[in-house]
Parts: structure tokens; C-alpha cells; sequence
């Protein structure tokens, strides 16, 4: 049997731990420590002024809160007139399973129209900002690049764009902000789970990613989406950041937010990442490595999280990252490629265990190619050199976080 520990030893790098600010509750209004992290959307009295008068949409879902009160409600006290809210993948209350479409609907808490981003379409249409004067984004994001949320906000910069409307950008903190690794994304391979030229991990906070978006012109035509954004306070990207509201339905907890950079790759093959279990994105099996991993878990429906899990019903063998201390991966600076390593070798049927999906997942076709030739991590990582550098040089002019 192949032992957790010895598992966790040959793909855990060494990471350096700085020990960063959580976020706090507090009113809207109520003083703030001087070093507390604070997001856009709490700083309300920044961004009132410029509401005032105004028709408004909101792009948001569970995450967009000012401790623990729904943005949309805290806007309505405050008066602000909001037409619509518009909700990305998982819906605007973020119980929908990943990749599930959802449809348009009214709010039956706020009366609001909900317009959905993930189903027949991508991005409001002109009819849809025909009564609003400005859109608000507030979506907490994870920095990776096949997260959706970073697609849905390009797109809706597209429609801003393309009808003078401008976005307000309330700003959250990345939880893996200094995450800068992976392959560059191919062109060839834009899909609805990576549409632009970033790696994997990607560094950016939204509205960092925003201004990159406007800055290297990836809007069609060559428009600019107008801007306005209020930054988060007292934050930098090598601090610890645990979120407040988990950001999507399989994200539960911050050990699942730090592994999922690596483990949404095994989605693009034969193995469970623990879909199916209260503890997503914390393991990985399948029922073919029975005999070479003693932990085992079987996949099954779960409302509100995985209504059809791959391998359902299946008892699958393989590794429990539970156990793994989380400042051993706080702060990560390098994707953990070398258990996609580890499972490809101890897989025993090799021509099932990727699937055509992973190409979209890893951006390019070379990914899968080097670990079927049995290259080591050290070359895989050497083919990725040169397009990082060239990324982290193009990332820093847009950063507005050291």
C-alpha cells in the first residue's frame, strides 16, 4: 500500500506561511481595526455617493455580502434602486451544481428579476441594461483559471462595453493570490472553462483581472469597458485570507479553496476528486487503484452539492488530503503536479484515465502528452518557463496590490 504520508511528501513543495488578517464581522457602519481586511463591498460610504440618482444591476451571487447580509439587501436599506440582479454559474443563491444551466426567474426574497449568465447566454443583452445606468460586480473569485466567475465578468465587461454602461467593480482579496503557475492558455483551446492568455493560477484579484482584460484589449473590437473600483483595504496578495461564505457549492472549506488549483485538473480524467462526498476537492480515487490505497469513499447524489457525481455509487480507492495542515499549503506558489503524476502511473488501464476534457482544463495538449511519455515534473515545468515569465511581467501592470 502506498501511504498517505509518503504521498504528501512527494508532491507538497515547500511553501513559505505568512501569516495574514481574516475577515471580521462588523456593521456597515461600525469602526474597523486598523489592520483588518476590508472588501470592496463593505466600504459602502465609498461608493454610495456614485449610486445616488442612479438605475442599478447587480452581477453577484452568495458571496457578495457585508458581514453576513446579502449585498442586495444592504443596498435596498440603503436606498440604492436596484432593476436587476444577474447570476453566474452555481445561480445567484449558489446552490446549483457545476455546469448546471439555470434559468431566469424573480427573487422571491426581493421581488427582483434574476437573469441567468450561465445557460442560453453569457452576458446581459441590450434589452437586459435597457433600464440600468450602472452594473455593480461582487463575486468572490479563487484565482484559477477555469473558476468560471473570471469569464462571467469578462463577458459582462464585453455588454458594459458595447452599451456604455459602466461596472463598479467591489473588489475581494484572492485566497490564492500568490498562485502565479501553469501552463499559458492556447487559443485553440478557449473553451467555457479558459478564455484567456493566463496560467492556471492566475494572481489577480477581479479587478485586477479586469484591468488586464481592458488593458491587453481582449474585448472584441477593440473596446474598453469603463471601470470604476473600489479596492480592498489593508490587503496584499501573500496574506492568508479565509473567506467568509464558501464561493461555490464544492468549495466548502479552505483546505478544498488551496488543493482545488490542482485536483479540478483530475476532472479532466478517470479519477473521483470527491464529488459525491461532504468533502470535495480533499480526495481523490477511482474503484480500479483498489489494492494500491487503503482509504476509500463512495460518491453519492447529494442536493445542493453533486446530484450526479461521476463514479456515483462507486467504491473508490485512493488518497485523504484531510489530514493535510493548511499552512503547508497557504500561500502556494506552485500547482501540485506531482500526485497527476503519481495516479497516471498507478492507474492501470492508462488509455482511460484521461478524457478530452482535460485539454481544456490544462490549456494546451502538451500537458497531457508529457505525462504519457513519462516526463518528470522538473521538464514539465521548464515547458511552462518561459510563458510565466512573460505573464508575470505582463501581470504587473496591472496589479493595484503589492
Amino acid at each position: 500500500m502506498y501511504k498517505i504520508s509518503i504521498i504528501l511528501a512527494f508532491f507538497l513543495s515547500s511553501y513559505g506561511c505568512m501569516a495574514g488578517n481574516k475577515q471580521t464581522s462588523s456593521t456597515v457602519k461600525e469602526a474597523q481595526p486598523e489592520k483588518t481586511i476590508l472588501t470592496g463591498a463593505q466600504q459602502t460610504e465609498a461608493y454610495l455617493p456614485y449610486l445616488k440618482g442612479k438605475k442599478v444591476g447587480l452581477v453577484i451571487n452568495q458571496t457578495a455580502e457585508i458581514n453576513k447580509v446579502s449585498l442586495v439587501d444592504t443596498l435596498k436599506s440603503l436606498g440604492v434602486n436596484i432593476k436587476a440582479i444577474f447570476g453566474p454559474e452555481h445561480g445567484f443563491r449558489g446552490d446549483a451544481d457545476a455546469g448546471e444551466k439555470v434559468g431566469n426567474y424573480t427573487d422571491k426574497k426581493t421581488g427582483l428579476p434574476v437573469i441567468s449568465l450561465y445557460g442560453k447566454k453569457h452576458a446581459p443583452s441590450k434589452e437586459d441594461l435597457a433600464n440600468i445606468d450602472v452594473l455593480i460586480y461582487d463575486i468572490q473569485d479563487v484565482g484559477v483559471r477555469f473558476y468560471t466567475y473570471t469569464i462571467t465578468l469578462a463577458y459582462v465587461m464585453q455588454a458594459c462595453a458595447d452599451n456604455q454602461i459602466p461596472l463598479l467593480i467591489l473588489d475581494r482579496p484572492n485566497p490564492n493570490g500568490q498562485l502565479i503557475d501553469g501552463p499559458i492558455l492556447e487559443p485553440e483551446f478557449k473553451s467555457g472553462v479558459g478564455m484567456h492568455k493566463i496560467p492556471i493560477g492566475h494572481g489577480l484579484t477581479p479587478a485586477e483581472f479586469a484591468q488586464m482584460v481592458n488593458g491587453e484589449k481582449w474585448l472584441s473590437n477593440g473596446v474598453q469597458c469603463k471601470l470604476k473600483i473600489i479596492k480592498v483595504k489593508n490587503y496584499s496578495h501573500d496574506m492568508v485570507y479565509t473567506l467568509p461564505v464558501k464561493p461555490s457549492p464544492n468549495l466548502p472549506n479552505a483546505l478544498s479553496i488551496y488543493l482545488y488549483p490542482s485536483l479540478c485538473m483530475f476532472e479532466g480524467t478517470a479519477i473521483s476528486q470527491g464529488r459525491g462526498t461532504l468533502y470535495p476537492f480533499q480526495v481523490l480515487g477511482h474503484p480500479a487503484l483498489k489494492g494500491k490505497y487503503e482509504f476509500n469513499f463512495t460518491p453519492i447524489s447529494i442536493v445542493g452539492m453533486s446530484k450526479n457525481p461521476p463514479l456515483e455509487n462507486q467504491v473508490c480507492y485512493g488518497i485523504d488530503f484531510r489530514s493535510t495542515a493548511l499552512k503547508d499549503i497557504q500561500n502556494q506558489k506552485q500547482l501540485h503536479i506531482g500526485v497527476l503524476l503519481k495516479l497516471y502511473q498507478d492507474f492501470p488501464e492508462k488509455e482511460k484515465f484521461f478524457t478530452p476534457f482535460f485539454h481544456k482544463l490544462a490549456g494546451n495538449a502538451k500537458l497531457m502528452q508529457q505525462i504519457k511519455d513519462g516526463k518528470t515534473e522538473a521538464e514539465i515545468r521548464a515547458s511552462w518557463a518561459n510563458g510565466l515569465e512573460t505573464y508575470k511581467a505582463s501581470r504587473k501592470k496591472y496589479l493595484l496590490y503589492n
